[in-house]
């Protein structure tokens, strides 16, 4: 497996991966009406335009054939943020190869790239309902900090935001 930056002409695959991921993490959250009215083509044109405009690090894990799944970090974009604090914008893998070390691979590039560029905490946010993605950043080092969770209207149902922290080393 290879990891890189990802490149203006990988923006189909990374909505592709986007779409099928949301579709696989949130079926038993979100209504199948409004996971099924989501388009790749929309979100192609999302990451293309944000690929053109070289925002955030958006790292790419590659096999021989295809993209495997994708890390978006950047600074905190919390009003409460320090300097030097980071986030993990979004992280999605294909769910063909969910539990096989994608996650944690992408997790460890985009860490030590943070923590180049001399970040030292890490924040993200992640529906409370969405037991798979806490075991997995729990396991990456990530806790529930003191922050309120947030509570929103997403696709017809009521879904809680809560956030996720944690401390940015070489190790």
């Amino acid at each position: 497996m290879l990891i890189r930056l990802a490149e203006p002409e990988d923006a189909r695959a990374v909505a592709e991966i986007h779409v099928e991921a949301w579709r696989a993490a949130y079926a038993s959250i979100l209504s199948e009406a409004f996971l099924a009215s989501l388009s790749v083509a929309s979100r192609q044109a999302f990451w293309a335009q944000f690929l053109a405009e070289k925002r955030g690090d958006l790292r790419v894990a590659m096999d021989v054939e295809r993209m495997l799944g994708w890390i978006n970090t950047g600074p905190c974009r919390d009003q409460d943020a320090a300097t030097g604090e980071a986030e993990i914008w979004a992280l999605y893998v294909s769910p063909e190869v969910w539990a096989t070390g994608v996650g944690r691979e992408l997790w460890a590039s985009a860490k030590a790239s943070l923590f180049k560029k001399g970040h030292r905490r890490c924040r993200l946010w992640v529906l409370a309902q969405n037991d798979r993605a806490i075991r997995f950043y729990q396991a990456a080092g990530f806790e529930r900090d003191e922050t309120p969770a947030k509570t929103f209207e997403l696709g017809g149902a009521t879904v809680e935001e809560i956030r996720l922290s944690c401390r940015l080393s070489v190790a």
